[in-house]
């Protein structure tokens, strides 16, 4: 198989006098002229976490750092529009080298990625991928397993991953890919629902973020899942819709394991300032007793003295009729550790008509990730509807 090698060199010195081959550091001014592609691999290894060394592409033992005998990882970036280093690739690296003892090489194609045009950069993917697949070729060829190499994309690097797995014909041990739509791996993992995302702006009056926010949510999960700070569950489903309307809430589908967790043994992924959001989410299961039929939205709050957190069920409108049993899903956005009251509204959306009860019968309140921690009030009682 033919393969470019194309490289880019680049180096400063780390505070102990050693050279270090850093990221390509670009600016607008490239992308608005228009970048060709070089590709430069970085190798990071815990004796080297923070001074990168550039690879030879012929002569993997002119670096003696690398180590065919441990598994590698390569992480590739994507798009690149303002030509900056990505933000979260010196994280990623310390995190993937506390996980174990590997070669962790960043591909290095900012040259090429930053372009304005966005399909210039798109049209680079298929190049570089020839050449991280010679160079993986290579290693093979020198005595390391395909089942010991994951590659790690993000975006259009997701893109250039899953051209070289099809390369070398799906040998490679693992691809973990962020920002693709649709299905493409043996599991697929949707952070709420894959589209908008908790603390992401709502309007274009935000800016940059407005743009890049949710798209670059999924790589922060990981680096949370990595660094342990978030349990994050995924639960089985045909669709997002189907998840809201509490159907999917079991995990039959693993047994006699769990559902699968992102960062656990399925899938092993907060930058600097942005903190790991992650919704509380409870099942609600709750009888009602109406005389006639109701529609509306539900609004549940949780209080613990003067804390309060809400949760919105207002996807569709909810019926509620006589001795009917209806399951939700409520997400709150904070843990309250304890809970003193529940309060429970619905909203019929009726503006000028009269108010109406909402008879419950039963409700109980259990929060998917603690379970033990459930609440059941089997008490007759009566909460007046609020329109």
């Amino acid at each position: 198989m033919p393969f470019k090698l194309l490289q880019f060199h680049s180096q400063q010195e780390s505070e102990t006098g050693e050279s270090c081959d850093n990221f390509t550091d670009l600016d607008l001014t490239h992308c608005f002229v228009g970048t060709s592609l070089y590709v430069r691999l970085l190798l990071y290894t815990r004796s080297n976490l923070d001074c990168g060394r550039e690879l030879n592409h012929h002569h993997l033992s002119s670096q003696p750092l690398f180590s065919l005998s441990r598994p590698t990882a390569f992480v590739i970036h994507g798009y690149r529009p303002t030509g900056a280093p990505p933000i979260w690739i010196n994280h990623i690296v310390h995190l993937l080298a506390e996980q174990e003892d590997m070669n962790i090489i960043v591909v290095d194609w900012n040259k090429g990625a930053a372009n304005l045009n966005y399909f210039t950069a798109v049209t680079y993917t298929r190049e570089a991928a020839l050449n991280l697949t010679g160079f993986i070729m290579m290693m093979e060829a020198e005595g390391a397993s395909l089942s010991s190499v994951h590659l790690i994309g993000v975006s259009l690097g997701a893109h250039l991953a899953g051209f070289v797995g099809a390369n070398l014909k799906g040998k490679i041990g693992r691809i973990t890919a962020f920002g693709l739509r649709g299905a493409h791996g043996h599991i697929d993992f949707y952070a709420n629902g894959g589209a908008d995302q908790p603390g992401c702006p709502k309007t274009i009056f935000s800016g940059k973020s407005y743009f890049v926010c949710d798209h670059q949510r999924s790589v922060f999960l990981f680096l949370c899942a990595l660094n342990r700070t978030c349990t994050l569950t995924g639960y089985p489903c045909s669709s997002y819709s189907d998840f809201l309307d509490a159907r999917c809430l079991q995990c039959e589908t693993f047994k006699p394991a769990s559902c699968p967790v992102l960062g656990g043994v399925l899938l092993d992924f907060n930058t600097v300032c942005v903190p790991c959001v992650s919704e509380l989410m409870y099942r609600v299961d709750m009888v009602t007793w109406n005389q006639y039929l109701r529609w509306g939205v539900v609004y549940i709050r949780l209080h613990s003295g003067r804390n309060v957190t809400e949760a919105r069920i207002d996807h569709k409108l909810l019926r509620f009729e006589q001795y009917t049993s209806t399951r939700l899903l409520a997400q709150f956005d904070e843990d309250l550790q304890h809970i003193q009251k529940i309060s429970l509204r619905i909203n019929t959306g009726n503006v000028i008509g009269p108010r109406y009860k909402i008879r419950l019968l039963r409700i109980r309140f259990t929060p998917l990730e603690l379970p033990e921690r459930s609440v059941d009030l089997v008490l007759m009682f009566l909460k007046r509807n609020q329109s």
